[in-house]
């Protein structure tokens, strides 16, 4: 490339028109997907530790789906706060037909077709001890039987009209086993989006609060969600869910492991999606309500960070302010 003055790559920033023609990223609402906490209640609930965020009564999803088709939003992913009643060692809420997000599925689906519904799999949702599977009397984590009963909990979701099963609880073989179940059971259109790197990390803390699950949680997580200091071993862990059936992979947390996003993208030939975590939405409010950032081009640039990383796509709580802001 010869050098200055013959090459000046301001020439390419000169007008906003300019800047618009060259953009190596771009995103849309495509590019996007909304999480949506539940509750059993009959009204919606603020998040101190998410500001800006509440829990939906399941009354209130239908809307809440028409909103995401006027946005262009894809996909919703629905996580309930389960009643501390309906909460017990074992999960078995996970598996009754008529929980949380098998009601507020069907309130989608009464609403429209076109904005797809994604549940999670995982327990800790509906655990008395807040881990992702079953206990045993030593406080292990056990990985085997745990599968069994993720594998009754996506059965349970995909009958109740799921689009995409997301396996989040870093179980060993769960992707697979899952895949099987749904072949087997007829639902083999059902869309496996497997959170294949999910790291032990410190940014989850306002999900739990909105989940239920803050101080509900004994001992940590570390023996099953990856550590933080490992990216290669990402790698591993999306291989085997992709030899296992998963049809896309999720990195969480997003912001803070950009380079895992990258690294994976650059490795596997499929959709790769990043979850910006509540710790990292929270922040970026924080320093918002602070006078410290500007909220539209604070969030338009991480989620650049995250397209220009190779993500597909994002799981993020400003989803419809991101939607608006681009659409206007």
């Amino acid at each position: 490339m010869p050098a200055f003055p013959a090459t000046r790559p301001r020439r390419n920033r000169r007008t906003p028109w300019l800047r618009a023609l060259v953009r190596e990223t771009s995103w849309s609402p495509a590019n996007l997907i909304w999480p949506v906490f539940l509750t059993a209640g009959p009204e919606a609930e603020a998040i101190p530790s998410l500001p800006g965020v509440v829990r939906h009564p399941v009354s209130a999803l239908a809307e809440l789906a028409r909103e995401a088709e006027a946005l262009g939003i894809p996909a919703i992913a629905l996580f309930p706060h389960t009643p501390a009643e309906r909460r017990t060692p074992d999960g078995r809420e996970a598996l009754n037909p008529d929980n949380l997000v098998c009601r507020a599925i069907a309130e989608i689906r009464s609403a429209t077709d076109a904005v797809g519904v994604m549940a999670d799999v995982a327990l800790d949702p509906y655990t008395s001890h807040g881990h992702d599977g079953l206990v045993d009397a030593q406080g292990r984590v056990l990985n085997d039987p745990t599968i069994e009963v993720l594998v009754g909990q996506a059965l349970n979701q995909a009958r109740a009209g799921a689009d995409i099963l997301a396996p989040s609880d870093m179980m060993d073989g769960r992707v697979g086993a899952i895949r099987r179940a749904l072949e087997a059971e007829g639902f083999a259109d059902v869309h496996l989006m497997a959170y294949a790197a999910k790291y032990a990390s410190a940014f989850y803390g306002p999900f739990r609060d909105a989940v239920g699950a803050a101080g509900r949680l004994t001992g940590d997580k570390r023996g099953y969600q990856m550590d933080p200091a490992n990216a290669r071993e990402a790698l591993l862990e999306v291989a085997l869910d992709l030899e296992e059936g998963a049809d896309s992979v999720i990195v969480k947390p997003g912001l803070a492991y950009l380079d895992v996003v990258q690294k994976v993208a650059e490795r596997f030939d499929v959709p790769v999606f990043a979850y910006c975590v509540s710790g990292e939405y929270a922040m970026v409010e924080a320093a918002v309500r602070a006078g410290i950032l500007e909220r539209d081009a604070a969030v338009t640039e991480v989620m650049t960070a995250f397209r220009r990383a190779g993500a597909r796509g994002v799981l993020t709580y400003h989803a419809p302010h991101l939607a608006r802001l681009w659409s206007a």
